[in-house]
C-alpha cells in the first residue's frame, strides 16, 4: 500500500491518515438509492389531467354549453338545495373506488397535488428540502372543513324541516365558471395552496392540513383491502420512508402492521418502486380498520411539538381562517385554508423567537445563543407587517360580520319598511339601538377597508331607509350604486323611498330594473303593479302583474293582487278566478280565502290593492 502524500498546511507538514475498517467482511453494505420508476409516470398522469380541464374549458368557451364542473366542490349543491351534478357523480365514485383501491385518486388525479409537486420538486432542485410540521392540531382541520361544506348544509335542512328532497339534476350548464373565482384569485389560491404551503408545512402539507375531500378520502381509504403491503425480505433499510412525500414511514407501518395503514398514503407506489430487496408491493389483504399489529405494541413515534405548540397553531390557525374568509369578497374557502395554514406556521416561529435561545427555520439561522440574526430580524420587522395587516383584515372582517348580522336580527321590519304596501314599521327600542349598531358597523366596514366589500354599502342603504335618515339613504344608495351593488334589496328601497316621497317616475324605474335584472322574481311585478293601481292607472297595474304572471306563474301574490285590480275594474268572474288561483298555489292565503268567500256569498270585492310581505330571495 502507497502511503499518502505529505502536503504543507500554514508552514506545518501534516500527513493524513488512511481509516482503516477493523472488519471489512463483516460490515454490510447499503444498496444505493434507487430512483422511482413511477414519478416519471405519475407526472405524465398528472399533465394529462391538466390537459382534460383545459379541454373542458376550452369546450365550454367554444360551444357555450358544457358539463357542469367536475370538481368535488360542486357536490355542495346536493347539501344545499339536493342538485345532483357531474361534480357529486365524479366526488361518489371516487369515495367509491378510494374505498376498494385506497388514495389513488389523490396520488394520481389532484390538480392541486400536481402542483405541491411541482413544487417541492423546484425546492429540490435549488437545495431545499422543507420537512413535514406533523401538527396532531391542524390534522382535524381536514375534517372540519369537510363538515362545513358537506354536512353542515345537510344538517340546517333537516333543522329547517325541508328534509332531503329531490332539487334535480343540472349535468350541463352555460354558467362554467360561476362557482369559481376570477383569475386573479385563483391564481393566488393555486400559488398559497399549491406552492407557499408546501414550503412551510412540508411535502403535501395542503393535503395533510387543510383539503376537505382528503378528510373523506382518508375514512374510506381505511376499508380499502387494496393496499402497500411487505414480504418477508424487508430488512427495514427505511428507502421507502425517504422517498415518501405523502410523509409516511412505511418502513415502520410495514414493520408493525405488515402493511401501510397511514391514511396519508395516496398509492403513488414509489416506496415499491425503491426497494432494494423488492419487499413492497401493492395488493390485497386484510383491511387496516379491523387490522392486528404485528408486533404486542407497535412503536409510536414521539411527538415533534409541544403541548403549548400544539395550542398557538390552532389558536392563530382559527384566527386567521376567520379574519381572511370571504375578505372583501374575495378570500374563497380553500385560500382561506391555505393562508390560515401558513400564518399559523409563521406565528408559532414568532412565538419560538420570544422564547428560546436559538430558531432556525429551514436551515436559517434567526436566532443563537439568545441574539437576533440578520434574518431574524428581517423576519421580525415582515411580522410585524404581516400583524398589521392581519389584525386590519379581522377587524374589516368583524365589522362586516357583526354589521350583517344584525340586519338579519331585523329582517322583519326591514322587509315591511321594503313593501310599498305596507306604512313604515314602528320599532322597538331594543330594534332601534340594534339599528344603531349595525349602521356603525356597516360603516366602519366600509370606510376602513382597502377595498370595498361587496354588498356592504347596499346592506348600509337598506338599514339606513329603516332608519328613516333621508340623506344618509341618498348617499350610501349613491356609493352603492357606484360600486356596482344594485342588490333586489336596494332596488326595492329605492323604489320604495321613491314613492314615499311621491317620485312616481323614480319608483317605476327602480322596480323596472329589479324586473329587468331578475325577470322570474315576482316582487318588483308586485310592487310596481302596487304602485300604479294607487297612482289611479289600473290598465297599467293590471299589464304590468299579467306579465309577471308569465314570468313568475307559481306566485300566488301576483294571482291576487291582480284578482284585487281586475275586481276593482268591475270584472268580479276573473276577480274570483284569480282568488281561486292563489288559493291553489298556497293554501294558507287568508285575504285571498276571505274575498273568494265574500265574492261568492255576497258579490263584495277589496277596494284597495295589497301583497303579504315574502322574504327576499
Amino acid at each position: 500500500m502507497i502511503p499518502p502524500r505529505p502536503r504543507t498546511r500554514y508552514g506545518w507538514r501534516v500527513t493524513e491518515l488512511r481509516v482503516v475498517d477493523p472488519a471489512p467482511n463483516l460490515r454490510r453494505p447499503r444498496p444505493s438509492l434507487r430512483r422511482s420508476r413511477n414519478a416519471r409516470r405519475r407526472a405524465l398522469v398528472l399533465l394529462a389531467v391538466h390537459l382534460l380541464i383545459g379541454a373542458h374549458i376550452v369546450h365550454w368557451l367554444v360551444a357555450g354549453r358544457t358539463v357542469t364542473p367536475v370538481e368535488p366542490s360542486e357536490a355542495m349543491a346536493f347539501s344545499r338545495a339536493g342538485v345532483i351534478n357531474a361534480g357529486l357523480l365524479f366526488f361518489a365514485a371516487a369515495i367509491v373506488a378510494t374505498a376498494i383501491f385506497g388514495r389513488f385518486f389523490c396520488g394520481w388525479g389532484c390538480h392541486l397535488l400536481a402542483l405541491q409537486d411541482l413544487a417541492r420538486w423546484l425546492l429540490a432542485r435549488v437545495g431545499i428540502r422543507p420537512q413535514p410540521l406533523r401538527s396532531r392540531a391542524l390534522r382535524a382541520v381536514p375534517s372540519l372543513a369537510f363538515a362545513y361544506m358537506f354536512l353542515w348544509p345537510l344538517a340546517h335542512r333537516l333543522g329547517a324541516g325541508e328534509g332531503l328532497r329531490w332539487g334535480g339534476a343540472e349535468l350541463t350548464t352555460e354558467h362554467f365558471w360561476a362557482t369559481f373565482p376570477g383569475w386573479a384569485i385563483g391564481g393566488l389560491t393555486l400559488l398559497v395552496c399549491g406552492f407557499g404551503i408546501v414550503y412551510f408545512l412540508g411535502a403535501k402539507g395542503f393535503c395533510a392540513y387543510a383539503c376537505p375531500y382528503g378528510a373523506i378520502f382518508g375514512v374510506a381509504d381505511r376499508v380499502a383491502p387494496l393496499r402497500i403491503r411487505v414480504t418477508d425480505a424487508c430488512e427495514g433499510c427505511g428507502h421507502c420512508t425517504a422517498v415518501c412525500t405523502s410523509n409516511v414511514r412505511v418502513h415502520e407501518e410495514v414493520r408493525d402492521w405488515g402493511m401501510v395503514v397511514s391514511s396519508d398514503c395516496m398509492k403513488c407506489q414509489d416506496c415499491v418502486s425503491v426497494c432494494p430487496k423488492d419487499a413492497l408491493y401493492y395488493g390485497k389483504g386484510p383491511i387496516p380498520w379491523l387490522a392486528r399489529p404485528l408486533v404486542e405494541r407497535p412503536a409510536k413515534t414521539k411527538p415533534r411539538l409541544a403541548g403549548w405548540e400544539e395550542v398557538v397553531l390552532a389558536v392563530s390557525f382559527a384566527g386567521a381562517f376567520f379574519a381572511f374568509r370571504g375578505l372583501y369578497g374575495a378570500v374563497p374557502f380553500l385560500l382561506a385554508l391555505g393562508l390560515a395554514g401558513i400564518l399559523s406556521f409563521l406565528t408559532l416561529v414568532a412565538v419560538r423567537l420570544a422564547v428560546r435561545r436559538d430558531v432556525t427555520v429551514r436551515r436559517i439561522r434567526l436566532r443563537w445563543k439568545g441574539r437576533l440574526q440578520r434574518a431574524g430580524w428581517a423576519f421580525v420587522a415582515s411580522a410585524v407587517l404581516l400583524a398589521a395587516f392581519w389584525v386590519h383584515s379581522a377587524s374589516v372582517r368583524a365589522s362586516a360580520f357583526l354589521g350583517q348580522h344584525t340586519t338579519r336580527t331585523l329582517s322583519t321590519p326591514l322587509l315591511a319598511a321594503l313593501d310599498v304596501a305596507s306604512p313604515a314599521p314602528a320599532l322597538t327600542e331594543g330594534e332601534l339601538e340594534r339599528l344603531e349598531r349595525g349602521r356603525a358597523h356597516l360603516r366602519r366596514a366600509l370606510g376602513w377597508g382597502l377595498f370595498a366589500t361587496p354588498g356592504i354599502a347596499a346592506e348600509l342603504a337598506t338599514l339606513d331607509l329603516l332608519s328613516g335618515d333621508a340623506a344618509a339613504f341618498s348617499e350610501s344608495a349613491a356609493r352603492a350604486r357606484e360600486l356596482g351593488e344594485e342588490t333586489p334589496a336596494l332596488l326595492r328601497a329605492l323604489g320604495r323611498e321613491a314613492w314615499a316621497r311621491g317620485d312616481l317616475a323614480a319608483a317605476t324605474a327602480a322596480y323596472r330594473r329589479a324586473s329587468t335584472r331578475w325577470p322570474a322574481w315576482d316582487r318588483p311585478y308586485n310592487d310596481l303593479g302596487i304602485v300604479a293601481a294607487r297612482s289611479g292607472d289600473l290598465e297599467q297595474a293590471a299589464a304590468v302583474l299579467e306579465e309577471g304572471r308569465e314570468r313568475a306563474p307559481s306566485s300566488a301574490d301576483l294571482a291576487y293582487n291582480l284578482g284585487v285590480v281586475r275586481a276593482l275594474q268591475g270584472d268580479a268572474q276573473a276577480a274570483t278566478d284569480l282568488f281561486a288561483e292563489t288559493l291553489r298555489l298556497d293554501p294558507s292565503h287568508l285575504q285571498a280565502r276571505e274575498n273568494l268567500e265574500a265574492a261568492r256569498s255576497m258579490g263584495v270585492l277589496p277596494r284597495t290593492p295589497s301583497a303579504p310581505v315574502l322574504p327576499l330571495p
